[in-house]
């Protein structure tokens, strides 16, 4: 089992950068596969960035060059590193760890909210 506990979330101007963390505790994350995703409001949530072990990372179209997604296996942290924000980023942003690799996901964190100003 896997808790996952989000923070970095926070409130910034268009073209701002954040940096979300999201910690987890209990097993390791190194071979799960992460993801980060959001859900802003009145929308569905959508996937934004996934990472699988040594694999080229998976990012959604709307968020390519400006967000990366990274691990470090020692801490058990997934990071989310977000550059030039822009007001369609605001969301509440949440990590979520799939130990199976099938799309389950089935342990997510609470959140962190994102509100990116113009």
């Amino acid at each position: 089992q896997v808790s996952l506990m989000e923070s970095g979330g926070g409130s910034v101007q268009t073209g701002g950068s954040l940096r979300l963390s999201c910690v987890a505790s209990g097993d390791s994350i190194s071979t799960f596969f992460m993801g980060w995703f959001r859900q802003a409001p009145g929308k569905e949530r959508e996937g934004v960035a996934y990472i699988y072990q040594r694999k080229m990372p998976w990012y959604h179209d709307s968020v390519k060059g400006r967000f990366t997604i990274s691990q470090d296996n020692d801490k058990n942290i997934l990071y989310l590193q977000m550059n030039d924000l822009k007001p369609e980023d605001t969301a509440v942003y949440y990590c979520a760890a799939d130990p199976s690799a099938t799309f389950d996901w089935p342990h997510w964190g609470q959140g962190t909210r994102v509100t990116v100003s113009s």
